[in-house]
């Protein structure tokens, strides 16, 4: 079988940020976002129940948001160390204001977790809105400092 691409990336020397990780379709369109929250490999992960509490946030937000249309997708990377946003139809600026306004949504949240009931929900009481938080509020400054041109591995 081929490598897949996010395989090919230099998880080595990556460091927080998000990237363009690939575009997809036909037309190119569909892009998926690597929002990395922590260096890989450095020892220092995101809690499952703060990703578990991340993605029920991130997700409503960014569905809800005036981008809420070119959302396909939001959800936590399995090495727990960010997450991904698939988009289509939405260029390097869209996903990057998306990203920042919704993490900066994310760090001063403080109501109930959208979707954390059991009728809603697989694992409705893994939640850390606290770390989830701390999280969010520790990522922003970094998309803050980001343009459209800083989007890429």
């Amino acid at each position: 079988m081929e490598r897949i691409a996010s395989f090919c990336v230099d998880h080595n020397t990556l460091r927080r940020g998000m990237y363009l990780s690939r575009r997809d379709g036909p037309d190119g369109a569909i892009l998926t976002w690597d929002i990395r929250m922590k260096e890989p490999n450095r020892g220092s992960y995101l809690s499952p129940a703060c990703a578990h509490t991340l993605e029920h946030l991130f997700a409503t937000w960014a569905r809800n948001s005036a981008w809420g249309q070119n959302v396909v997708y939001v959800g936590p990377m399995g090495c727990l160390t960010g997450f991904y946003l698939v988009t289509v139809g939405l260029d390097a600026s869209g996903a990057l204001a998306l990203a920042q306004g919704a993490f900066a949504w994310m760090a001063g949240y403080d109501g109930p977790i959208p979707g954390a009931s059991a009728a809603e929900c697989g694992n409705y009481l893994m939640m850390d809105p606290i770390a989830a938080r701390a999280e969010a509020a520790a990522m922003l400054p970094v998309l803050q400092g980001l343009t459209a041109d800083d989007l890429h591995y």
